[in-house]
């Protein structure tokens, strides 16, 4: 959370409880990926939170570069891949996973690209403007391209998809993004991020939907017809 560390616990408090709520409903093999998102980010918004804390005491320098290594490692290098590899494990079209695994191939390469720079430039957060900043000193001709290929690859994949309610989640990310690169482009990766914890509650809707959706006909009519049920009412009464 890009606003202080007591905001950054309390959404990667509220974010796991709803991660392990999404998580502990699916029973689909190919939705586990996809529902195992909040939990990443509800880790990405407790890293933040610790963050916070050692930039604004003193003697905690262990506990910055962990939790600046963590943010950072979940935000730039797992993205990529992780969400085109979950929608598309999730996509029935065969022509639409075509398209998925394309982008799951950028997506690897810009992976292994963040992680290179991560890994082997030097990393300096700092608080500006009451937000995190980020500031990796990598190769920067490089930078507008990789963000361009990110947006791609993280955002297609929802907008293609055919799974219910994944176009709007698309769409909610879209927006979040150009909001950010609008209002805050210093402080790009820790604001978009926020925005991104938000769409928790999206997942969780979308993977009750899609588990609703999976049941037996003969399952849906019986609940049906329990809901409407005399003797369940009096019962209830």
């Amino acid at each position: 959370m890009c606003f202080s560390a007591g905001a950054s616990f309390a959404a990667g408090t509220a974010i796991t409880a709803v991660a392990i709520a999404t998580v502990k409903e699916v029973s689909k093999p190919s939705h586990k990926l996809f529902a195992s998102i909040p939990l990443i980010f509800g880790v990405q918004q407790l890293a933040e939170g610790c963050l916070w804390f050692s930039l604004q005491n003193q003697g905690y320098e262990t506990i910055e570069m962990l939790s600046t290594y963590v943010f950072l490692l979940a935000a730039l290098v797992l993205w990529p891949f992780l969400i085109p590899l979950s929608v598309m494990k999730m996509e029935q079209d065969s022509g639409r996973r075509k398209t998925m695994k394309l982008l799951l191939v950028v997506g690897l390469i810009l992976s292994a690209y963040y992680a290179y720079n991560i890994f082997f430039f030097q990393i300096e957060p700092v608080i500006l403007n009451c937000h995190i900043y980020y500031n990796i000193h990598s190769i920067g001709s490089l930078a507008i391209p990789a963000f361009l290929g990110y947006l791609l690859v993280t955002i297609i994949p929802l907008l293609i998809s055919t799974e219910k309610y994944m176009l709007r989640l698309g769409i909610f990310m879209f927006l979040s993004c150009l909001v950010t690169v609008i209002f805050y482009k210093e402080n790009l990766t820790s604001v978009w991020c926020f925005f991104a914890a938000i769409m928790s509650i999206m997942i969780y809707v979308i993977v009750m939907v899609a588990q609703e959706e999976a049941k037996p006909v003969g399952y849906k009519l019986l609940h049906i017809l329990s809901d409407h049920n005399p003797w369940k009412k009096r019962f209830q009464e």
